[in-house]
């Protein structure tokens, strides 16, 4: 027993040597030239196409050429809008896509993460919604390789560049798309508001702190991230979030931030206009939260 405890450490050893993500620092200036933007060649063009009930999908041309693929839905008809609507920015979940944020259920399987209620409750308060496919999600899945084993390779092999990559490059979609909403009459650029659950909570406190045309954050689940991926922790970004309106809401047994680490996120945030909402569920919060955060728009 003794020989196989000694064998099971020196291949832990030898596996975190090789393999085990290592912590690593980067500057505020670096981390700002990690989501720098620009348009693609070409120049931004927005595509939108008409839906029923208030509703167009858009996709364009990002800055490295990959198509972006989403939806935006109004609450009433914009083209008689009299005065313009202000912006609910929805991010999704990990292996998910946009239309949980619209849609009960998605091939027969419920949106769980009640997403489609907090568009419905912005809607309610006058909001316009518009949620993006993130990278390798949705639309832009990679069929030769999916998102968990994008993930088992970051936890088993240290590959940290492409999902590293992943999150970065949707928070700079979002950040080139918020071009074209300072331009459109319909929408109020200076009313932007960004919400996300899990994955999503993560990109919403980085585009939030990256940003400052948002206003506000509501971060649903964010997991729990460090120095192993420096240049999408949210912790990087405190400073960008100052004097903002932030919301964090937490599970008591969530598998990917525990009570301790939620509340050192929340202690961080350097604004007054902070609140901590915090539920005795897991990772996926009980459906009636949506209504607590009503107060939140």
């Amino acid at each position: 027993m003794a020989s196989l405890l000694g064998i099971a450490a020196l291949a832990g050893a030898i596996w975190w040597g090789l393999f085990g993500l290592k912590p690593y620092d980067i500057t505020e200036d670096a981390l700002r030239a990690r989501y720098a933007y620009g348009p693609p060649s070409t120049g931004l063009q927005v595509q939108l196409q008409a839906e029923p009930g208030h509703a167009q999908s858009l996709r364009f041309t990002s800055f490295d050429g990959s198509e972006v693929q989403g939806r935006i839905l109004y609450p009433s008809d914009p083209a008689q809008v009299t005065s313009p609507f202000p912006l609910l920015i929805g991010l999704h979940a990990l292996g998910r896509g946009h239309v949980r944020w619209w849609k009960d259920a998605n091939n027969g399987q419920p949106t769980v993460e009640q997403t489609h209620r907090i568009t419905a409750l912005a809607l309610q308060r006058g909001y316009a919604v518009l949620v993006l496919d993130a990278r390798r999600h949705g639309h832009r899945k990679d069929p030769q390789h999916s998102v968990l084993e994008l993930m088992d390779d970051l936890h088993l092999w240290g590959k940290r560049e492409p999902y590293e990559r992943m999150i970065v490059d949707t928070v700079r979609d979002y950040r080139l798309l918020l071009d074209w909403v300072q331009t459109q009459p319909q929408l109020d650029a200076g009313r932007i508001r960004v919400a996300g659950y899990s994955m999503g909570g993560q990109m919403a406190l980085l585009l939030g702190g990256l940003d400052s045309r948002v206003q506000a954050v509501l971060a649903i689940v964010p997991p729990h991230l460090d120095n192993k991926v420096a240049a999408v922790a949210p912790i990087k970004v405190m400073g960008g979030l100052r004097d903002k309106q932030v919301w964090l809401l937490s599970a008591s047994a969530d598998d990917y931030a525990n009570m301790a680490q939620n509340q050192a996120l929340f202690e961080a945030l350097p604004t007054e206009r902070k609140r901590h909402l915090r539920f005795d569920s897991g990772h996926l919060l009980p459906p009636g939260y949506v209504e607590q955060i009503s107060p939140w728009f």
